[in-house]
């Protein structure tokens, strides 16, 4: 084992597997060879089109910034130790682990920055831990409470993943919106009122399914538009948590009608942080085991629709990018060729 095969965005709208020589392990870290990665559909879309913002000077998320091409990207990666440093305990080789890591066949990393997966769960469900903590992120920055009405916009992974984690509060009404019937389906699957916005008028169609406008709104859609359908269909004094990165695309925002005198709260949410509010008692250790657990209950892994081997990732991405409806979770597996 000398060698890798890696990832690279080369340019917007081309990927490239480049084979590299493994650098030296240092004496602090192991060597993991991959199993299984997941795509981020939001993110690394963003990146394959070039819409990434090109001057983001953010130390909570570094992989998010100063994007230039050609780079490799992505961070949800799970393999097993297959070599460590002269000074790491031996008893890490053979562990199953998570690593914040492109798409690559073997990656390095020290213990610190290793996340072992839990017994009982599979390399392919430890892959949506990043989706899952941001959902879990989404969630808590919402602060659901008893008997609200809720609006999440969007379905693709997050949204429901979202979904899935608000099924678990008592609430009056889950009302969801897709755009693609495979998606709706999944999230109807869950017990949400799923309306299709690509037919007839939706904004009624979300009303009549509210009965009264939303408490609280998710906008997890990816589609800066879905900012205004957000608004209008939250009440007065509610809040509305924006889990999107847009990355260039541009909001173009009514807040010269209703919103004006609406006290409605727009709030960022982003899992590099934790909640001002909560970090007295959360931290990101305490947040990654509420994830991990939320990853037993729920059960991601059905929702993984296609599996590519690394070679064909010039398919993968071509697929994400012109047939989104096919697609729900794309992964890739190293153990195939």
């Amino acid at each position: 084992m000398t060698q890798r095969q890696t990832l690279y965005f080369s340019q917007p709208g081309q990927v490239e597997i480049r084979t590299e020589d493994l650098p030296a392990l240092p004496d602090d870290q192991v060597r993991v060879q991959a199993i299984v990665s997941a795509i981020s559909p939001g993110s690394e879309m963003l990146v394959y089109r070039g819409q990434c913002p090109q001057d983001l000077p953010d130390a909570h998320d570094p992989l998010s910034s100063n994007i230039t091409y050609p780079i490799a990207y992505g961070y949800a990666s799970v393999g097993q130790v297959v070599e460590v440093g002269k000074s790491v305990p031996r008893e890490l080789l053979g562990k199953l682990v998570f690593g914040f890591q492109p798409h690559t066949s073997h990656w390095q990393a020290a213990p610190e920055n290793l996340h072992p997966v839990p017994d009982g769960l599979s390399p392919l469900t430890a892959c949506f831990l990043p989706n899952m903590e941001t959902a879990v992120n989404l969630v808590h920055d919402t602060s659901p409470l008893l008997g609200e009405r809720a609006l999440v916009l969007g379905q693709g992974i997050v949204g429901l993943l979202v979904t899935a984690l608000l099924t678990e509060f008592p609430l009056e009404k889950l009302v969801t919106t897709e755009l693609h019937p495979l998606r709706q389906a999944a999230s109807e699957h869950l017990g949400a009122v799923c309306v299709n916005v690509s037919q007839g008028n939706a904004d009624e169609a979300v009303r009549q399914a509210l009965g009264s406008p939303a408490d609280f709104c998710i906008e997890i859609s990816g589609s800066p538009a879905a900012l205004d359908t957000a608004i209008r269909q939250t009440g007065f004094g509610g809040r509305i948590i924006i889990g999107s990165w847009y990355g260039e695309k541009k909001a173009g925002l009514d807040l010269g009608g209703a919103f004006h005198r609406s006290r409605i709260q727009l709030i960022s949410s982003q899992v590099s942080s934790i909640n001002p509010a909560l970090s007295a008692r959360w931290d990101k250790l305490r947040r990654f085991e509420a994830a991990w657990q939320a990853l037993r209950r729920i059960k991601p892994e059905q929702w993984v629709t296609q599996t590519f081997p690394l070679g064909q990732a010039a398919q993968a991405y071509q697929l994400l990018d012109e047939q989104p409806g096919q697609t729900i979770q794309v992964m890739f597996d190293y153990e195939t060729t």
